[in-house]
């Protein structure tokens, strides 16, 4: 059976730029590796879940695998919480955090990620001095930071369930159904949560909401005198003084394995805890990877070097790579077409020069799309590659948005893209 190299670029999507001559990141990226798999295998878009949704990483991941996330989604806190060690049961209370500036008093947010500058262990030390000094009435929590400014919520009724139908205190996310979705615009101030629209009356919801508030002030006054945020601001940084939450949700997702679903073994490269999370609970292996140097180049060819040993383990690989979605988000265009160009270089390149096409299946694609213009996800497709084994070329030149929606692939749904794959390896 052939192998399948299943390759994720987050935030991969984009929209031209005047900047660049009206052309995206993508396009604007000198890609030769890249444009050489487009040539010689075919192209086509992705919703990674469905028209008109700006879905998160993690919907868009569980779609991308296969799996129907309007059936087994249950919000991006429990995934998160779960890959972090956090318990997580029925009726319990998880979300997806990061620390945040906001002014001293009042609800104007200045920035909702601490100008990324926030460390791991300031964000620890912030931690513990909170799991340490905020009590809750009715209620017990565990809070955890992850990596620099994101972290994890878990809070436990003492005599009630919770429910996580509730809304998002942070702005720039709102629940559409169970789905969290990025908005293009919104008013930079926290939030109250309150029950979602049909669970008004509902009690647990109700708790959880109320609840998540009094976390939310309590939070603040101990972050507001946290010896490391006047520190900060001694030294001209910004003060991680607001936890900003949302994605609730109150149980596990409990999603059929994935070599139960299409009968192969896969192992995964990945970064972050959602995407950990997935794969925990879809019984996919994680691969561990060395930690970042911050080198693209030491870091990107690492990852293939890896790819190429631990594919023997394994009937396909996950490998979701981080890289052009945090420039994006900070609408610096410049630096997400220098992380896609790096990939190009450092991982593609190395990587093929060491596999064999027609032994491999290899897949490239987006979770979504981040332009750099919003600052955000949007509802627009991903582009598409899969090459290798016996597929036949379909005409396309280069890998970009533009040349993608011409392809022989067409417009594909995400959750139809790994039965396409099981399909091409032969199973």
């Amino acid at each position: 059976m052939k192998k399948i190299f299943y390759v994720i670029l987050d935030g991969l999507g984009d929209l031209p730029l005047e900047q660049l001559n009206n052309k995206t990141p993508l396009e604007a990226a000198l890609t030769p590796n890249l444009d050489r798999l487009a040539q010689s295998g075919n192209t086509g878009i992705v919703y990674p879940v469905e028209r008109g949704i700006a879905p998160e990483s993690d919907v868009a991941v569980i779609s991308l695998l296969g799996y129907d996330a309007h059936k087994y989604y249950t919000g991006r806190g429990p995934l998160e919480s779960y890959a972090e060690g956090l318990e997580v049961n029925d009726g319990n209370l998880a979300l997806r955090v990061n620390f945040a500036t906001a002014e001293v008093e009042g609800r104007t947010i200045i920035d909702r990620r601490v100008g990324r500058s926030l460390t791991t262990q300031e964000a620890s030390a912030l931690a513990e001095e909170i799991n340490s000094k905020v009590m809750l009435t009715e209620a017990t929590f565990e809070f955890k930071n992850t990596i620099g400014h994101r972290g994890v919520l878990v809070i436990r009724g003492i005599r009630n369930r919770l429910s996580g139908w509730i809304t998002n205190p942070d702005p720039a996310y709102e629940k559409e159904g169970v789905f969290g979705i990025a908005l293009e615009k919104f008013e930079n101030k926290i939030l109250d949560a309150v029950p979602y629209k049909g669970y008004e009356k509902d009690s647990s919801a109700i708790d959880a909401a109320r609840l998540l508030n009094e976390f939310t002030e309590k939070s603040r006054k101990v972050l507001n005198e946290a010896v490391i945020n006047k520190k900060r601001v001694a030294e001209g940084k910004l003060p991680a003084n607001l936890i900003v939450s949302r994605d609730a949700g109150d149980r596990l997702p409990k999603f059929p394995p994935v070599s139960e679903n299409y009968g192969i073994n896969f192992g995964s490269f990945v970064e972050m805890p959602v995407e950990r999370g997935i794969a925990l609970l879809t019984g996919i292996n994680i691969v561990q990877v060395p930690e970042k140097t911050g080198n693209l180049e030491t870091d990107y060819l690492g990852w293939a070097n890896l790819a190429f040993e631990k594919i023997a383990d394994y009937d396909g690989l996950y490998i979701h790579i981080k890289g052009p979605d945090e420039p994006a988000h900070d609408g610096d265009f410049a630096k997400k077409k220098e992380s896609i160009e790096a990939i190009d270089k450092f991982f593609f390149k190395n990587l093929l020069e060491k596999i064999d096409l027609k032994d491999s299946i290899v897949c490239v694609t987006a979770d979504h799309s981040t332009p750099c213009a919003m600052k955000s996800h949007s509802a627009d497709p991903v582009p598409l590659l899969v090459c290798g084994g016996d597929i036949k070329p379909d005409g396309t030149m280069s890998f970009s948005e533009k040349t993608a929606k011409l392809g022989s692939l067409g417009e594909i749904l995400g959750r139809d893209l790994m039965p396409l794959l099981i399909k091409l390896v032969g199973k």
